[in-house]
């Protein structure tokens, strides 16, 4: 194994990765794949923390009334995860749903911070659960 293949193993096992990002550069002979690795710092580490040892008891991880605003979030998860036919965890996880709560996500640019919500999730869900995450927060829905 060479330094740069350990060098990026250290790298990738010091953080939490939260997305990343593939490109093909045609160059001809040259041709390559490129790769871009976004870490988070900052994570909700209670959340965090708990999802990594065993399943997650929300009702125990959050307060009541953020659980309440994450519950309706699931309901919201599972109706379209019916109507696209996938899994609801393809969605979104429950503990990015979590941390959408705990950290009171009400932007794009919020979202965007929640590991593992990429380009393609923003493009396709943000709408849909930034309504219910800035009415829950008392903020206007536009």
């Amino acid at each position: 194994m060479g330094e740069e293949t350990a060098a990026l193993n250290r790298f990738l096992a010091g953080g939490k990765i939260a997305s990343v990002r593939k490109e093909f550069v045609a160059d001809g002979t040259n041709s390559f794949w490129s790769f871009c690795v976004e870490t988070v710092d900052g994570v909700n580490d209670r959340v965090a923390e708990r999802s990594k040892t065993a399943k997650v008891d929300y009702r125990e991880v959050l307060s009541d009334a953020d659980f309440e605003i994450f519950s309706q979030l699931r309901i919201l998860r599972k109706s379209l995860a019916e109507k696209e036919s996938i899994p609801a965890y393809q969605i979104f996880t429950n503990e990015q749903l979590a941390l959408m709560v705990t950290t009171k996500v009400n932007t794009r640019a919020g979202l965007e911070k929640v590991p593992g919500v990429g380009s393609a999730k923003l493009e396709k869900y943000a709408d849909l659960f930034l309504d219910p995450l800035r009415a829950a927060f008392g903020l206007a829905v536009t």
